[in-house]
């Protein structure tokens, strides 16, 4: 028999549905008021020609200018911008696309002035110029008249000539500007570069290898990225590779910071722009351990961090393998901790996207100078031997807050004591020198191999576990990695 709803149960279910739309409706009022607010900061801050300064009170800055009628032209793309005509967003962004078009033509006209006509046909346009191509491209219901459409033609077609000596930021730059332009041939030509050039994998996704993150505009990673995702959506209409390059996006932002609000905002626009949505939540994944599938009761709220003990007498050699079932499309990941008790000279080396190989060897002094010899078993260390400690470390990805640590045995002490800031091995990082072991501290690790060394004295005779070496990053702990145990024996006098 069926039993209709008792109307408390109704009463119930309505209240809880009136509050959540409640809910909704104050989030979606606080977001339209704090965008009301920053769109009036950017109008107080636009000065009378269209242009804005870096801060107020300072010179007009074509760069920062640029970069804000780009951020208004992503607002467009996604549909969360006023479009009318006659509102004061529009207003402001059209006078500062006529105060850029100004500058473009001056610009040009200078350099008619200054240069010899057979350096113009060899010029080639700045990050300036591609920038403003760029920006400019998203407002197409403005036309570009006058003075300033020969200056747009004459940089178009340099680019269109030598965009093959421009890094990954400009191609995506360029391939945009010019399809929005009318030349369609060019972009196709650039993106089928980028995908020879690219490097794919079913894990990180599509990326460049050769790809060097750096301290200027062009060595962005976030924001770079964010440009790939843009140029294969829009020009290529690859739905293939802008997945793989999300998917790049997102582990990038597993291992790193986003280091900027600019780079941050680059990278959610991306990440909206297209493609199936990834950011609404999916079902738990199936956890089976052995043959028993893993109830989850309750997560850790943010991280979804489930825990699950079992006392020694249930563990069974079948639990060690585990096998995890998503049914979500899209990219996840997670961490299986497994810890135990085992001496520390036994301990058997671990990898991850890190690895590290620890090596103590032995300095001696000969004819050639100072001469390395590793620790076999058979090399015999006394009282007062100077020992170096060789530590490997490699990574296929970037790592952001890596901390490294190196136990030292209690009969070996280092040569120095002092800690302070270091660079070695291609990177620099601050060095820690504790009673038990040496810390190094890194600001963000490139994909690539290090080798770190330090010395250390053999101050009394036994026989000592050495230790590990563990290298964490600290962003994400599930990348951690560990070397396998040494064992140091100093006989007596």
């Amino acid at each position: 028999m069926l039993l209709a709803e008792t109307p408390w149960v109704v009463n119930a279910r309505s209240e809880r549905e009136s509050k959540q739309r409640i809910g909704l409706l104050f989030d979606m009022q606080r977001m339209a008021s704090e965008e009301a607010q920053a769109l009036k900061k950017l109008r107080d801050m636009q000065m009378p020609n269209g242009a804005w300064p870096w801060w107020s009170g300072m010179q007009e800055s074509r760069w920062i200018t640029q970069h804000i009628v780009a951020g208004l032209g992503h607002l467009e793309q996604l549909k969360a911008a006023d479009l009318r005509e006659d509102g004061q967003s529009q207003q402001m962004v059209k006078n500062a696309v006529r105060w850029l078009d100004g500058e473009v033509e001056r610009d040009y006209q200078r350099m008619l002035k200054d240069y010899k006509k057979e350096d113009l046909a060899k010029y080639r346009p700045g990050y300036s110029e591609i920038q403003f191509l760029y920006a400019r491209s998203m407002f197409k219901r403005w036309p570009i008249d006058g003075a300033t459409s020969t200056a747009v033609r004459f940089y178009q077609e340099r680019i269109t000539k030598e965009w093959l000596g421009y890094g990954l930021q400009e191609q995506a730059m360029i391939a945009l500007a010019l399809d929005r332009m009318g030349d369609h041939k060019t972009p196709a030509l650039i993106l089928e570069s980028l995908r020879q050039r690219a490097t794919k994998s079913e894990e990180l996704g599509m990326y460049w290898k050769d790809f060097i993150g750096g301290m200027d505009w062009s060595g962005f990673p976030t924001e770079t990225h964010a440009l790939m995702i843009e140029a294969f959506h829009e020009v290529g209409k690859d739905e293939a590779s802008v997945n793989a390059l999300r998917t790049y996006l997102l582990k990038l932002k597993q291992t790193t910071d986003w280091k900027t609000t600019k780079a941050t905002a680059e990278a959610c626009y991306a990440l909206l722009l297209t493609g199936p949505t990834w950011l609404d939540e999916a079902d738990a994944p199936v956890i089976t351990v052995g043959s028993e599938t893993i109830k989850v009761d309750k997560t850790e709220a943010g991280t979804g961090a489930i825990e699950k003990t079992w006392a020694a007498p249930n563990v069974k050699p079948a639990m060690g393998t585990v096998n995890i079932t998503s049914k979500a499309d899209k990219p996840s990941w997670g961490a299986l901790h497994w810890q135990y008790f085992e001496s520390m000279d036994k301990v058997t080396p671990h990898e991850s996207p890190f690895s590290i190989k620890k090596q103590v060897m032995l300095t001696e002094q000969s004819d050639q100078g100072p001469k390395l010899i590793p620790l076999n078993g058979t090399k015999k260390l006394k009282a007062g031997d100077k020992l170096t400690i060789r530590i490997e470390l490699r990574t296929d990805r970037y790592v952001d807050y890596v901390h490294m640590k190196d136990l030292r045995a209690s009969g070996l002490e280092p040569t120095e004591t002092m800690s302070g800031y270091k660079y070695q091995g291609g990177l620099g990082y601050y060095q820690s020198i504790r009673d038990a072991s040496t810390n190094f501290f890194f600001d963000r690790i490139p994909p690539g191999t290090y080798v770190f060394e330090y010395a250390l004295r053999v101050t009394h005779a036994g026989d000592f576990s050495n230790g590990i070496t563990t290298a964490m990053c600290m962003y994400a702990p599930e990348f951690s990695s560990h070397s396998e145990g040494v064992r140091v024996k100093v006989e007596g006098e």
